[in-house]
């Protein structure tokens, strides 16, 4: 079972075309250390802020422990304070 799951991530910033996160896949084990490297702009710190909740995805899946934090099909979200991180 992995700790941390991202299943088609996508966040954009209002009506920008570009995506600052664009379909971001990735399964992370529990115990298992992770690193995002690249250069500025990439999108690394909009996924950490989006798996900690401080930001709304705009598409996509994030389960943290086998719970759904965010849904976007099913219009959930959990809120940073109860995700337990």
């Amino acid at each position: 079972m992995s700790a941390v799951t991202l299943r088609r991530l996508s966040k954009r910033y209002g009506s920008a075309e570009t995506f600052a996160v664009d379909d971001l896949s990735l399964d992370i084990a529990e115990g298992e250390f992770v690193t995002l490297l690249g250069p500025s702009g990439c999108g690394k710190t909009t996924t950490l802020r989006c798996l900690a909740g401080l930001e709304v995805p705009t598409s996509g899946e994030i389960e943290i422990g086998g719970r759904t934090v965010f849904s976007y099909d099913s219009s959930q979200f959990v809120p940073p304070e109860k995700r337990a991180i």
